[in-house]
């Protein structure tokens, strides 16, 4: 039994839900975000909530319960808080700034990287070093998130790169004389 997948997802006030041609879509102050709805799983709207449930007792239905429920929860936080992932920016010279639909990084190259932001994404720049990406999909905002990261992934040595804030960074000792 899924301990997620029993708990049903409360819908607050101001946000609406609608389950038809084979989508979840759920309407709130930020905007619309939907979802496929699996074979294998039954959704219905109860009195200000949405119930997911296993349609049968297959391994496969079970296993895509808990999973279902945590991205119909996804729709509703995102369309009600939304989402953020910060990144840091380690390394002299290594700096980005936010220019309209456009994210420029210095990371050490010969060049600038222009990053293009995508639709429904926000990038802020608080300072050079800090990067914050907001967004209504989860999804959508970590994929960004590690798109960026990849330009100039944190090393071991100085620690210097692109890391998400909290992210531990396994640091190895030099090179001995």
């Amino acid at each position: 039994m899924s301990r997620i997948g029993k708990k049903l997802v409360a819908i607050p006030s101001g946000v609406t839900a609608n389950i038809g041609d084979g989508k979840l879509s759920v309407k709130g102050p930020k905007g619309t975000l939907a979802i496929a709805l699996a074979d294998e799983i039954t959704y219905a709207l109860e009195d200000g909530s949405i119930s997911v449930q296993p349609a049968n007792d297959s391994k496969r239905a079970r296993a895509f319960w808990g999973m279902q429920r945590t991205l119909v929860q996804n729709l509703v936080t995102g369309v009600t808080e939304g989402f953020s992932t910060v990144l840091e920016i380690t390394g002299v010279g290594y700096r980005a700034t936010a220019q309209g639909k456009n994210l420029k990084l210095q990371l050490g190259f010969s060049h600038d990287v222009n990053f293009a932001v995508p639709e429904g994404i926000e990038i802020k720049t608080p300072d050079q070093t800090t990067v914050e990406i907001t967004g209504m999909d989860k999804q959508r905002v970590g994929q960004v998130a590690a798109e960026i990261r990849r330009w100039r992934k944190p090393e071991p040595y100085k620690g210097k790169g692109i890391k998400y804030r909290g992210e531990y960074i396994f640091r190895k000792e030099g090179k001995k004389k």
